[in-house]
């Protein structure tokens, strides 16, 4: 019998999103408002604390672009972004012309390393004369960052912090969610993400006035007039109504799915605990509280040494060979995030690196993680690892 397709991070859904989905039809409120958007976006303050306000919108994306907007990006500033991490998190820099300046990742959390931001401010503000507009520190694969430390430097420069907390839904840093500490916050609730409305995403705000005028950015901006008057430019990125549904059943169950996540990875940690071959990423401090989105795993045989920066920053041949393993078994899994910094479409861009994000790049692995995943499907696939190791 032909064993089951394993996947990265599956959406699971909890049983009441098709009853939320359906009042939404049943009143006819298919468009991009309406009560389940109001239900979701209170939901996601309970969950987020810390007095924080919530938008919900088309993406995570769109939270960053709209993030960028309110801080008051524009062309021929700078963002200061982190370089290891997914697109997503700087390219709405370039939608409003400015530049990112990517800022390596520190080997304990894999996210923006403070020194090396701190560097990049002093350098950007003597070579350009003025100081970068916005820091994206990102929470990879839901670890939390050193963000009090990143907060400090932010702070003492007077930069605003936007958190691309994508990849963190539900991580902690000293008892706070990941996403409430700077001054915006972003979720993503992607198909792959620990919950899920099909796509969107939200921003985290301050406050209700600044929740006020991202709905304004949100819905084009539109003037408060019996006719369409505009005055700024805006955006269609307000989230749909019956997505939204989806997301209030999800939230029914989203400890449910951290708990699972966090239970997937004690499960390969143990199984990886005594090898010199396998390092797994868990936290580095213990007021850090990871979701542990996706599990994540790095080879420390002899050849990934050979696959780093000089080299064309490609993944070593253990990497592939595993990745191999578990696809003839119908089991995904992918390389971590290619540094920014290396990707052709930003080569030009100024970075502030030291290697790190592209040893990682070169032998690190996402294992499936996600709530569909099992006790005797980790067992499988931990087989099939320990077996590709040469």
């Amino acid at each position: 019998m032909e064993s089951k397709r394993i996947y990265l991070c599956l959406a699971h859904m909890g049983g009441n999103e098709m009853k939320y989905i359906q009042e939404a039809f049943d009143t006819n409120w298919v468009v991009p408002l309406g009560p389940n958007v109001n239900a979701f976006e209170a939901d996601l303050e309970h969950f987020a604390g810390n007095g924080k306000k919530v938008v919900a919108l088309a993406s995570g994306t769109a939270a960053i672009h709209l993030g960028l907007v309110a801080l008051g990006v524009g062309k021929g500033d700078e963002v200061i972004c982190q370089s290891f991490t997914f697109a997503a998190s700087c390219n709405p820099a370039t939608y409003l012309g400015a530049t990112p300046v990517f800022v390596g990742s520190e080997e304990k959390t894999w996210n923006m390393d403070p020194q090396k931001l701190e560097d990049a401010i002093k350098d950007r503000i003597q070579k350009t004369g003025k100081k970068p507009k916005v820091i994206i520190p990102v929470y990879m694969y839901g670890m939390p960052a050193y963000i009090d430390e990143i907060m400090e430097i932010a702070n003492r420069y007077e930069i605003p912090v936007l958190e691309d907390s994508a990849e963190a839904f539900g991580s902690l840093y000293k008892g706070k969610m990941t996403g409430t500490i700077g001054h915006f916050g972003i979720m993503s609730f992607n198909g792959n993400k620990m919950i899920t409305t099909s796509g969107g995403g939200a921003l985290i705000c301050p406050d209700e006035e600044t929740k006020r005028k991202i709905m304004f950015y949100a819905t084009q901006a539109r003037e408060d007039k019996p006719y369409y008057l505009h005055k700024e430019i805006g955006y269609n990125y307000r989230l749909s109504n019956v997505c939204a549904g989806i997301g209030r059943g999800q939230m029914e169950v989203v400890y449910d799915h951290i708990r699972h996540h966090r239970h997937i990875a004690d499960l390969y940690t143990e199984a990886f605990r005594d090898m010199e071959e396998i390092q797994m990423h868990r936290e580095p401090e213990d007021y850090m509280e990871a979701n542990y989105w996706l599990s994540t795993i790095t080879f420390e045989g002899k050849d990934c040494e050979s696959a780093i920066v000089g080299q064309g920053c490609e993944p070593c041949e253990q990497v592939m060979r595993t990745m191999k393993a578990l696809a003839e078994e119908g089991i995904e899994s992918r390389p971590l995030w290619k540094p920014m910094h290396t990707q052709p479409v930003y080569k030009d861009a100024p970075a502030y690196v030291d290697g790190t994000s592209e040893r990682l790049f070169a032998k690190g692995l996402c294992l499936p993680s996600g709530p569909m995943v099992t006790d005797e499907d980790v067992e499988r696939i931990i087989r099939i690892i320990k077996k590709s190791i040469l």
